[in-house]
């Protein structure tokens, strides 16, 4: 599970008719967060890679960026010759000395990490909060490259927090993320000087949900061809499910006969059930009996595997471009729109907050704020002038 230095292979070819710089490297969930924070990288779906369009590539900044931790090499003429407009920054190796923000932690940093990781595993945290809150303590950690983990006190993270996460216009959400990970990185430490208990979150914004109307939803599931593409959005949907929640299904999690959809462990180590309707499991009957799936409700090319999460999110795009919807959205979308038109629909409160397996009724009450049915029945005083 631990992160290692990695090889970044750069590739020249042509996107259809624009010149690209591939990106070829093994899955690495912090090099991709620096990928999107430090240049204009964007995901191509068919190509399954990374790219950077040729005319916003800028060698030199690249390899300052990356060549200190990420082993750079160029499989193609063209590449190295972009590669090469880089004067007297390289080693030998071909590496830059690791010092700045994009080197690696000292070994004993390292080291602490490994064990605190290894600590949450045994502690049964999720996968997700385990690669979260290794991600941020290796960003703060390389921040602090030169400074001992005993020294670092309630300052630097201020430091930290007005010099990286501002200065770049990272969000509130990765700032929280950062506190959460040292509060419980630091609570298993000894003789340090950062105190936890005085550690404070970023003040927390209140955006409202994105709710698609029923008519965006409907053109969405429809657009579609692919039986399997159809039957996980339209679940996702018609059960209020996570991304990951609709990953993880298994066969046996759906129980036609009693109409129920059973969620294993979601977030918050929770399991609740879901009432499926009668159309939603004709479907995916018509789904089984043609891709006949093992052991993953869903699973991707490979029999037995679980499908990927940036192939479902490619099935959504491509359906919103096929629906020709121009809104940003994402899977999430379905789910608040789920909860919102339940309660469009006079369902009660309490039991969207068990069907969206909501720990807290404060959090499904932010759907009565984007609920239009009483809304539209208010009169605007404008009205009577």
């Amino acid at each position: 599970m631990e992160n290692t230095a990695a090889d970044i292979e750069l590739r020249y070819l042509l996107n259809g008719s624009e010149p690209i710089v591939q990106l070829i490297f093994k899955y690495d969930s912090l090099l991709i967060r620096l990928l999107k924070a430090h240049t204009n990288a964007r995901w191509n779906s068919s190509l399954q890679c990374w790219y950077i369009p040729c005319n916003e590539f800028h060698p030199e900044k690249f390899k300052l960026d990356f060549g200190r931790n990420y082993y750079l090499h160029a499989s193609s003429a063209h590449a190295a010759a972009i590669l090469s407009n880089v004067k007297g920054r390289l080693t030998a190796s071909g590496k830059i000395r690791p010092t700045g923000l994009f080197s690696k932690p000292d070994p004993e940093k390292e080291e602490k990490m490994r064990q605190f990781r290894e600590w949450m595993v045994s502690k049964r945290y999720s996968e997700r909060t385990i690669k979260v809150y290794y991600d941020c303590l290796q960003l703060f950690f390389r921040f602090f490259r030169e400074k001992a983990i005993e020294t670092i006190d309630n300052a630097d993270l201020v430091e930290f927090n007005n010099r990286y996460i501002l200065a770049n216009n990272y969000s509130a959400t990765l700032q929280n993320q950062v506190v959460n990970a040292l509060k419980l990185f630091y609570s298993r430490m000894v003789g340090v000087q950062l105190q936890v208990d005085l550690l404070e979150r970023p003040r927390r914004s209140h955006p409202l949900p994105n709710v698609l109307s029923k008519e965006e939803v409907a053109a969405i599931l429809q657009a579609p061809v692919n039986i399997k593409h159809r039957a996980m959005l339209s679940l996702i949907y018609a059960c209020g499910l996570r991304r990951s929640e609709l990953l993880n299904l298994k066969l046996g999690d759906v129980d036609s006969k009693r109409g129920l959809l059973l969620i294993r462990m979601a977030k918050g180590m929770k399991d609740r059930i879901i009432p499926i309707s009668v159309k939603v499991i004709e479907m995916l009957r018509f789904y089984y009996r043609i891709f006949k799936p093992q052991v993953w409700l869903f699973e991707g090319q490979v029999i037995g595997e679980q499908y990927s999460e940036q192939s479902l999110q490619s099935v959504l795009k491509q359906a919103i471009s096929k629906a020709k919807i121009h809104k940003p959205v994402t899977l999430h979308w379905l789910r608040h729109s789920y909860a919102t038109h339940l309660l469009e629909s006079g369902t009660d409160l309490r039991f969207i907050q068990e069907l969206l397996g909501h720990k807290s009724s404060k959090t499904t009450e932010i759907y009565t704020h984007v609920s239009t049915q009483s809304l539209q029945k208010i009169k605007s005083p404008f009205d009577d002038l």
